[in-house]
């Protein structure tokens, strides 16, 4: 399909065709975990299987929807080529272990996604990979933090859970004057919203789970940028550490992004419309927001964002009684965790246990992380319900403490 074509109209069509033998022009699903070739067209080899004249051999090597699926996101995002993980973590934990090796060093974001936190500050030390931390949206701190081995930078903008925003062309200029690669974690904003290798970025990875899925049935993860080195993740890591991607979730994930333009839109719209009215609500302390003129990052976010997105962060005067309230009054929010679905959700995030199990900041960091945060925060996932409904929902709840 040609690239020039409009987001919209490779958001339905790209990847996928009518069928040749049964003119079905939906993607059938193909569940089978092996495919029949020719005498002597493939081997013993699982790692070689991907270097073989066939299209597919055996399904954790690839398989017909996962095929479909990364033809699409590639064009979505700008890349040469795209491979899909069983979930987001897999694919943000394969790409670093293909990436690094003993001796390299990592730079990541302060703050980031939980199992991206974990894994960084846990696994990868134990595997000889040297790991610290910078406040990606401080050009200053990151060039600090660089050193004679980093290998990677990875960050996440906007990140989760505090909707800090990184300049991604200024952040891969220092990376790539250093010496060092660039990854963004783009799930919170999707290639409807920003399109990060198109800024500079070497890699992008996305959990499909949440907006690119859209409808919380399936786990996906992928990871995109160019053509060799996706050729090489797929060979080293995802042959052989075996986090595929199910027909059936692929084909779920592949529905859901048909309608990813107009859902994106439709959550910018609706979270636009909660985050004003909690920014004037009275029990309520601060709201960030990238779509709101108060986000620090307003700027950034109008020049490199082409919505807000559907995530709000904000505290309230009595956090405990807020929080206690929630399962009593909300009645349209769900307090759940995961992000992108349809229905809106509210998580709590409390900076004395993100610290003691997820962040584990030194406190030159943890100081900045409270000047954004404070002592704790709720995080809003705004879905497609009537935004009215849901000012009432948390008006109801605030109004109570």
């Amino acid at each position: 399909m040609p690239r020039d074509l409009g987001f919209s109209t490779r958001a339905v069509h790209g990847g996928v065709s009518p069928d040749p033998a049964t003119g079905a022009i939906g993607p059938h699903i193909a569940t089978s975990t092996n495919f029949a070739a020719e005498y002597g067209s493939i081997g013993f080899s699982a790692e070689g299987t991907v270097e073989e004249e066939v299209p597919f051999a055996y399904a954790r090597e690839g398989h017909p929807n996962a095929a479909q699926l990364e033809q699409k996101l590639a064009l979505l995002d700008g890349a040469e080529a795209a491979v899909v993980f069983a979930t987001g973590i897999a694919a943000i934990s394969g790409l670093m272990l293909r990436v690094l090796s003993p001796g390299d060093h990592l730079l990541v974001s302060d703050v980031s996604y939980a199992g991206t936190a974990e894994f960084t500050r846990g696994l990868l030390p134990s595997l000889g990979i040297e790991v610290s931390v910078a406040d990606m949206s401080d050009l200053d701190d990151v060039r600090d933090a660089l050193r004679p081995n980093t290998r990677l930078v990875y960050a996440e903008t906007p990140c989760n859970p505090i909707l800090k925003l990184a300049d991604i062309q200024a952040l891969a200029q220092v990376a790539h004057q250093h010496g060092a690669e660039l990854c963004v974690d783009s799930t919170f904003a999707t290639p409807a919203v920003t399109r990060p290798l198109l800024l500079g970025a070497d890699y992008v990875v996305h959990s499909l789970t949440k907006y690119i899925g859209g409808h919380g049935d399936a786990l996906g993860g992928a990871v995109l940028g160019r053509a060799e080195p996706m050729e090489r993740l797929r060979r080293q890591i995802g042959v052989h550490l075996g986090a595929t991607l199910s027909a059936f979730n692929c084909w779920l994930i592949l529905r859901g992004i048909e309608t990813l333009p107009i859902r994106m839109a439709a959550y910018a719209r609706g979270a636009g419309h909660v985050a004003r009215f909690l920014e004037d609500h009275p029990r309520v302390l601060s709201v960030r927001y990238p779509g709101l003129p108060s986000h620090p990052q307003y700027a950034l976010a109008k020049r490199q964002m082409d919505s807000a997105s559907g995530m709000i962060s904000f505290t309230v005067a009595d956090h405990e009684r807020f929080g206690g309230g929630l399962k009593e009054h909300l009645e349209v929010f769900s307090f759940a965790a995961s992000l992108g679905l349809s229905r809106s959700l509210i998580l709590e995030a409390r900076t004395a246990d993100l610290q003691r199990t997820t962040f584990k900041l030194d406190d030159a960091h943890l100081r900045r992380y409270r000047e954004w945060a404070g002592e704790g925060f709720f995080r809003l996932s705004i879905g497609l319900e009537d935004a009215e409904d849901l000012c009432a929902d948390l008006d109801r709840a605030l109004s109570a403490t």
